[in-house]
This record gives C-alpha cells, sequence and structure tokens, in this order.
C-alpha cells in the first residue's frame, strides 16, 4: 500500500495545539492519544535495527510505533495478531453480520457517561441475542458470538452502534445436536430484535437514572429533573431503533476477511485523507443513507479534530468481547463441542500452531526478521549527531 498524502498526524502538529488553547474541556485521554500519534514512529519514541536470519540482510534504524489503539498507523499487526487468534475458533459454517445502532437523541448522554453507557449497549445488546436465540419459537438454541463498539460514521460524527459476527446456528439446550435457523435472512427475526433491544437499553437507562449513576450536566442538566428525563424516555419509544442484519457469508476464510474490516479500526484510516492545506483538511466518506455513495468532505482543522477525538474510548474499555458460547470462561470447551457437533476435526493445540502470517518476513527472500539492537530516544539522537560532526581529518 502507497504512503497515504495526508496523516493525522500532520493535521495534530500543525493544528494540535490551537486546538488545545480553544478547548480547555479536553480530557487527560484525548491528550495522550494526540501526543502517541504525533510521536508515532518518530525518534522520539526510539527505534530498532532489524536483520533477515535467512539471507543476513540489515536495515538501517526504524522508529518505534506508539500501539495506542487509536493511532491509524498502529492497528495492522494488532489486528493481524487477533486475527490469527480467532482463526482456530471459528466454526465449519456460514456466518452472520448484525448492527444494533443507538438513537441520535442520546448522543450528548452518550458523551457525559461514555463507561455507563457503553457498557449498558454491550449487555442490551448480547441479552438481545441470547434470549430471543433461546426462544423455541425463533430458535430454541444457545448461540455464541462476539461483538465491536464504533462510535463513529463515516463523516465522523458520532454515531454508537455494535458491530456483531453470529455463527449460523446454536447448541440446542441438552447440548447433543446444532440447531439450525428457519430465517433465510438472518436467524432471528430482525422485527423481535429491534423491539427487545429498545426495551432492554431503556430499562437500563431507567434503572442508571433511579440509582443516580448518570452524569447530567451542561446542555442536558434539566434531565435531571424526572420530567425531563420521562419525556426523553416517550420519545425514545416513539420510534423503531435500527437493528440491520447483512446477509450470511461463507466460510471461515470470507469471515477471516471480513473480519478484518471491522476489528481493530480507528476512526478514520490515513488513506481516507485527501488533502491539507494548513487549514481545512478534505477526505473521502461514503455516503449510506444515499445509495452508498462516495463523496468527499472538506471541514476546518479545529472541526476535524474535534469529531476524530470524540471517539477516543476510556481509558482501559473493552471493545471486543465475547458472549454465549464463545463467552471467555467457557470458550474452549464450549468451542470443541461444537466442532464434534458439526463433523469438524478436534482444534490443533495452540502450542502447535504456527502463525506466518503475524510474523515479519524479508522482502527478498521471505525469511523471519529478528531485532538485533534497540535503541532509545537519546540513543538516536546521538547517533545523528555522531554523524553529522564526524572527524573527517
Amino acid at each position: 500500500m502507497t504512503r497515504p498524502a495526508v496523516e493525522v498526524a500532520d493535521i495534530l502538529r500543525a493544528q494540535g495545539d490551537d486546538f488545545i488553547d480553544r478547548h480547555r474541556n479536553i480530557r487527560f485521554q484525548q491528550l495522550k492519544v494526540m501526543r502517541a500519534i504525533l510521536s508515532c514512529r518518530t525518534a522520539a519514541l526510539g527505534g530498532h535495527r532489524d536483520k533477515c536470519l535467512r539471507c543476513d540482510r540489515e536495515w538501517s534504524i526504524s522508529f518505534n510505533s506508539c500501539r495506542n489503539r487509536h493511532c491509524p498507523k498502529c492497528q495492522a499487526q494488532a489486528r493481524q495478531r487477533w486475527i490469527a487468534a480467532r482463526e482456530r475458533e471459528l466454526l465449519a459454517t456460514s456466518y452472520f453480520h448484525v448492527v444494533f445502532t443507538l438513537p441520535h437523541e442520546l448522543n450528548s448522554l452518550i458523551l457525559q457517561n461514555e463507561v455507563e453507557l457503553y457498557n449498558l449497549l454491550f449487555r442490551a445488546v448480547a441479552e438481545t441475542l441470547t434470549e430471543v436465540a433461546a426462544n423455541p419459537k425463533h430458535l430454541g438454541a444457545k448461540i455464541g458470538f462476539f461483538s465491536i463498539l464504533h462510535t463513529w460514521g463515516q463523516n465522523l460524527l458520532f454515531h454508537p452502534h455494535i458491530h456483531c459476527v453470529v455463527p449460523h446456528g446454536g447448541l440446542a439446550p441438552d447440548h447433543t445436536r446444532w440447531v439450525h435457523p428457519r430465517y433465510s435472512r438472518f436467524l432471528l427475526p430482525l422485527s423481535v430484535l429491534k423491539e427487545v433491544f429498545r426495551g432492554k437499553f431503556v430499562n437500563g437507562l431507567k434503572d442508571a437514572f433511579r440509582q443516580q449513576r448518570l452524569i447530567l450536566a451542561g446542555q442536558i442538566q434539566h434531565l435531571n429533573r424526572p420530567k425531563c428525563f420521562a419525556a426523553l424516555i416517550r420519545k425514545l419509544h416513539q420510534h423503531e431503533w435500527v437493528v440491520y442484519a447483512k446477509p450470511p457469508f461463507g466460510g471461515p476464510e470470507q469471515v477471516l476477511r471480513y473480519l478484518g474490516r471491522y476489528t481493530h479500526r480507528v476512526a478514520i484510516s490515513n488513506h481516507r485523507l485527501l488533502s491539507f492545506d494548513g487549514n481545512q483538511v478534505t477526505f473521502r466518506w461514503r455516503d449510506y443513507a444515499h445509495g452508498n455513495k462516495q463523496r468527499t468532505m472538506t471541514l476546518a482543522a479545529s472541526e476535524f479534530i474535534r469529531r476524530f477525538l470524540l471517539h477516543v474510548l476510556p481509558k482501559g474499555f473493552v471493545r471486543i468481547r465475547h458472549f454465549g458460547f464463545m463467552a471467555n470462561y467457557q470458550r474452549s470447551a464450549s468451542l470443541e463441542l461444537c466442532r464434534q457437533l458439526l463433523g469438524m476435526a478436534p482444534a490443533v493445540p495452540e502450542t502447535e500452531m504456527t502463525s506466518p502470517s503475524s510474523a515479519r518476513l524479508c522482502p527478498t527472500c521471505r525469511g523471519p526478521i529478528t531485532v538485533i539492537e534497540r535503541l532509545t530516544a537519546a540513543q538516536i539522537t546521538w547517533r545523528f549527531i555522531s554523524t553529522c560532526f564526524s572527524d573527517t581529518s
């Protein structure tokens, strides 16, 4: 892939200090992300030298990555490692992709209560899928799935939603057979999912308000009054919530390629940025509301940074979670049972597996690359100075 003409780091470097001066309410976690992106793959983080173990080729100093999960340049290897770990967990069946979206009326409330309401969103989605699937009228089985939180739309505006990837079917209550769904488009009826999802989330929201776990300040401080909060709840019930299921995709290979588009994604990649003149940023985006057309958008740099920082998650927040028979506490045993019921071979022990996709390979001979020297920022600076002022007498 070619190097992008513009990077998020370029915009932060040019306008970040001015943005911080103008927005004194910026959170520490957002400042930390800005600092990480600015220093990523620069001498400030130190560096290393590599060598191919097969052909002995050596490389000059490579600067270290920041490894921040919000950095557009640091997600490729993390994504590959995650997909490699999931590869051995895939089942010999097709998979569905379903998206649960919160209405925009909740945006201001969520931004003041991110941990509380993101956790509620995960919980509402998980309970909706597992309870509807367990109902004999719909599937009558225990399903497993993983969920990924995204908070952005293509235009970088706040748009919290969860992507779920669900195998085609589930375990019978007695764990003796694999139950196949009766619906063709999705394994569960979308109309039921929409209604249950709304009920689960709204009930959780009312509980949080009743137990005074919500921050209601600034533009939404009026919601501290019970009558105003009740009016918001009524408004949330006035329209159908969005639950969207995509047609099933094929076997494990297609699933892995598909997952790469959603795991470890950041709000905007550097390759979507088209130009930056020092004051305005132009980027590509897809207008899903009008036929998925590709368009361009130009924003002032300060507005671009504001939108980008909306999607910085709270420290330590887990944005990829597993549920049902894929839940962490029972995943190995449950997946082994699923493999047996689907007629698959036993899983290869993890110690016997190799993951060439996650290894760094020499572009010349495809041999493994190893680090032969690690350098601090001070050592890189000193080496640069020594080179510039070397004794030539």
